[in-house]
């Protein structure tokens, strides 16, 4: 019996043959923690080994959601943590740079890794080929201490895609249905494998979104095998890559394998307040919106502010609704700068935030409040993620938000 992609990562990292089920302690390539995170993830260390890293070329913290400091807690964690860098020498990106998913996969992620993050969406990397799982901040400071920590190799869900794609209709509304299919809790513990002829077509822009979202159907990751697409994003990205064959057998053994045909798919909609609420887009048009949030670890990419840009260019932002635009990097936000898309969302009437996360976890700005709705391109709609925990929050694509950033609802973008 033939290894999937997952198992084949696993044995690399731990030097033999692995099958899904077993119990293993692997040494990790890279750990990630954020400013909210890696407070307890360093204290952890310090009552575990007191100083001296495992290796701090393959630790990464990043300020990202509250950034800058939106209180005198946050201020304090931040000062704790650069001087925590400075004496470990381990990499800082600090308040600006942007947020921790979307450098760790411009600069740090390569195919085969195996990576964890303080922070459930670390499952984003795996969009490069890599296998990235979230963990606690406690499991974090065993990593810093050790470079090694136990996992349970998981099982893998092949979800096979195919048909093709119609017009606005995007990566984010193919996660959103499967999510829907699925159930929130549908993928718990497994590995989602995403493949097939529609997902081999996608930009790594909508295979991290993808990816980025298996954990809200309970996936421990989620993975796309790597080919020429996605050695051409690490070129563009300047992370030099040797490539070789990584990919799943053909006899590999898969816990189930999810079909699904796109083909004349609407944009997708998930509803208050749970992520697997999904529906097709005409079943929530004319849902009046107070604020729409363009961002997140999700869609806040270069691909999706040019979907924006594109629908909202020579329109307005409607009267009454705010539009709350965050770049996911500073690259991101300089390229979008650069190539006059910044500008366009402007000019419609859009607030263009600093990178990070932004509204997405209810931080420092962008909150809602009682009775509101907020139509997002975030990750999660539950009862309060936004602000006040009487507002509302639907999920949706940067071509849907757009849309209904125009007319003040819930808005076909195929209409616009």
């Amino acid at each position: 019996m033939g290894q999937t992609i997952t198992e084949k990562i696993f044995s690399r990292a731990c030097g033999r043959d692995v099958k899904a089920g077993e119990f293993v302690f692997a040494p990790v390539d890279m750990a990630m923690a954020n400013d909210i995170t890696a407070p307890l993830a360093v204290k952890a260390f310090r009552e575990i080994k007191g100083k001296g890293v495992f290796d701090p070329k393959k630790i990464v913290i990043v300020f990202d959601h509250q950034s800058p400091a939106d209180s005198v807690t946050a201020a304090e964690n931040h000062k704790m943590l650069r001087e925590f860098a400075k004496e470990e020498g381990v990499i800082l990106y600090d308040v600006g740079e942007g947020i921790a998913h979307q450098i760790m996969v411009e600069r740090h992620v390569k195919p085969g890794m195996l990576i964890v993050g303080a922070d459930s969406h670390t499952c984003t990397y795996g969009a490069l080929g890599a296998f990235a799982t979230g963990v606690g901040s406690t499991d974090m400071g065993c990593v810093f201490a050790s470079g090694k920590l136990w996992f349970k190799v998981p099982e893998t869900i092949r979800f096979e895609i195919k048909g093709k794609l119609g017009k606005h209709v995007y990566g984010k509304d193919i996660i959103l249905k499967l999510i829907g299919m699925v159930s929130a809790k549908g993928a718990t513990y497994k590995a989602c494998e995403f493949g097939g002829e529609v997902v081999r077509k996608l930009n790594v822009s909508e295979r991290l979104t993808m990816c980025n979202m298996a954990v809200e159907m309970g996936g421990k990751t989620g993975i796309v095998e790597p080919d020429k697409v996605t050695l051409q994003y690490l070129k563009e990205m300047g992370v030099e890559y040797e490539r070789e064959e990584l990919k799943s057998d053909e006899d590999a053994n898969y816990e189930r394998v999810v079909e699904l045909d796109v083909t004349d798919m609407s944009p997708q909609v998930a509803k208050p307040h749970r992520v697997d609420n999904v529906v097709d887009v005409e079943e929530v048009e004319g849902t009046k919106i107070d604020q729409v949030f363009i961002g997140s670890c999700t869609n806040g990419r270069y691909e999706d502010l040019k979907i924006a840009s594109d629908i909202l260019e020579g329109e307005s932002v409607a009267k009454g609704v705010r539009l709350i635009v965050v770049p996911a990097s500073r690259r991101v936000y300089i390229k979008a700068l650069k190539d006059g898309i910044i500008e366009k969302l402007v000019d419609a009437g859009a607030i263009v935030e600093f990178p990070c996360c932004g509204p997405c976890m209810g931080g420092s700005f962008g909150l809602i409040a009682s009775g509101e709705v907020s139509l997002s391109t975030s990750n999660r709609n539950f009862v309060g993620r936004q602000g006040s925990p009487k507002g509302f929050i639907y999920l949706c694509s940067p071509a849907t938000a757009a849309a209904s950033a125009i007319y003040g609802e819930i808005t076909d973008p195929r209409k616009v």
